[in-house]
């Protein structure tokens, strides 16, 4: 039997331990589908539907007119611009009213 110093004992000793470490350590678990992301496309689609027609018969739904949509598209077409600037540091401009 070979005799070992110290230091060749403790380096022998941790490199027991990481293995140990590794193995000891369980994968997670894979994350499980849950509800809309188990069901078949074509179902999704026909809750949604249904849920679209609800709202309009029920008078909640809101449709756009082509001046709304206009409106809205500029809005956010501002702010993302806004940030853009604020984060290159060239400051916001001024707001259009």
């Amino acid at each position: 039997m070979e005799s070992l110093n110290r230091e060749d004992q403790n380096v022998e000793n941790q490199e027991t331990k990481k293995e140990e470490t590794v193995a000891e350590t369980p994968a997670p678990a894979p994350k499980k589908r849950r509800g809309f992301a188990v069901m078949d496309p074509k179902r999704v689609s026909e809750i949604a539907s249904k849920g679209g027609k609800a709202a309009h018969a029920a008078g909640t739904a809101h449709e756009f007119s082509r001046e709304e949509a206009r409106e809205a598209g500029r809005k956010g077409g501002y702010a993302t611009h806004a940030r853009r600037k604020a984060r290159s540091g060239e400051g916001a401009p001024p707001a259009a009213g």
